[in-house]
């Protein structure tokens, strides 16, 4: 008998993994793959090991610039790559995909599969440093997708006209998958509630760049109007990225009374069961946020941005609001509408939970993505 397909899931960070690509891995040992995942160690890794995966260990940071620890890793992926032999790699983020195609195409893996989950940090508006970060990345882009038998997955249109536009990957080689796809078992609607109080949740990594200095002081312009409103942000800063909210910034708006600050929360499927409504005023370079995804399930509406991923997800005036990025008044404008229409907010509800369960289930995106695997195989 021959032995099972290998894949090698390359990702930067093992929480994001069991999070946002866990499900995809069962799926595909279920089908009869053989199935690995390389990370960083980090204090989610024993998680991940109880999952039975095979697990390896790479030195790759998420934000790190210094060239000899970057060469490290390239050369640890590559080496990796050597040793296990998998017949399919799949990259989730902008460092995976880079040096793990190089890897891929250096050690003659048979194919690749290149998940671009958003554009991250460096395409998010910013300084001269930003933009010099922008500079190299789009160069390492530009160079480092050459592998003959590859597909480079995007979330949203945006991105998928801008790596053809700039030549990063060839357009027969993009595919278009809207995010990692939500259980719609486990994120279900719960009974229509009419509370004195709404509650609103921002769920998120507390970036500046996800708006949450805006939901903040939209929270404020809410408190002094007499709104029954309370805001909540549920999630943790991320120490790797630039824009990250500093925990006292967190904790004193907090004892401000303008915000609840939660936390970060592993049962998302109860947090919305106990929300009204969903907000998330991003200007960050999105792929799909997956917290949309969830929320829409759960039969919120939504306030977020007309933005590339936020507009996948919410049509205007169907299952949510849409308010330009960068301004409270208008955050504050949308979620004072919905706080005070408990029909339009059930109404909008109910055409999230049907949006996601059209476009967004796990089970199409796995399903995708596994077709996929066997469209590079065959050819491989």
């Amino acid at each position: 008998m021959a032995a099972p397909r290998r894949v090698l899931f390359l990702v930067n960070h093992t929480g994001f993994f069991l999070s946002h690509r866990l499900p995809l891995a069962l799926a595909a040992r279920a089908a009869g793959y053989g199935v690995h995942v390389a990370t960083p160690h980090s204090k989610h890794v024993p998680a991940l090991q109880q999952t039975g995966l095979a697990w390896h260990d790479v030195p790759l940071s998420r934000s790190g610039v210094n060239p000899f620890l970057e060469v490290r890793s390239l050369a640890s992926i590559h080496a990796l790559y050597r040793r296990v032999r998998p017949d399919l790699v799949h990259h989730v983020t902008a460092k995976p995909v880079i040096y793990g195609t190089i890897a891929a195409r250096l050690a003659g893996v048979p194919a690749v599969v290149n998940a671009v989950s958003g554009m991250g940090h460096a395409f998010t508006a910013g300084g001269p440093g930003r933009r010099m970060l922008r500079g190299a990345i789009s160069a390492a882009y530009g160079r480092a997708l050459r592998h003959p038998n590859m597909r480079v997955i995007v979330q949203n249109r945006e991105h998928a006209e801008f790596f053809a536009a700039h030549g990063w990957a060839r357009r027969e080689d993009i595919r278009l998958l809207a995010g990692s796809g939500v259980d719609m078992a486990a994120f279900v609607p719960r009974a229509a509630r009419r509370p004195p109080q709404v509650r609103i949740v921002l769920a998120a990594r507390l970036l500046y760049s996800k708006g949450v200095a805006d939901f903040v002081e939209a929270a404020r312009m809410l408190k002094a109007r007499g709104v029954a409103a309370t805001c909540v942000l549920v999630g943790e800063p991320d120490s790797d990225n630039p824009s990250s909210i500093p925990l006292a910034t967190l904790r004193r708006w907090h004892d401000e009374g303008a915000i609840e600050y939660a936390g970060r929360q592993s049962d998302m499927a109860g947090v919305y069961a106990d929300a009204d409504i969903a907000c998330l005023p991003t200007f960050y370079a999105e792929g799909v946020p997956k917290s949309l995804i969830e929320a829409a399930a759960c039969g919120l509406p939504i306030v977020t941005t007309d933005w590339p991923g936020c507009r996948d997800v919410v049509a205007d005036g169907e299952n949510g609001l849409l308010v330009p990025i960068k301004d409270p008044a208008a955050v504050a404008a949308a979620l004072e509408r919905l706080a005070g229409d408990p029909d339009l907010r059930a109404r909008m509800g109910r055409s999230g939970r049907a949006r996601v369960e059209r476009d967004f289930s796990l089970e199409t995106i796995t399903r995708e993505t596994l077709a996929l695997y066997g469209e590079l195989l065959a050819e491989s």
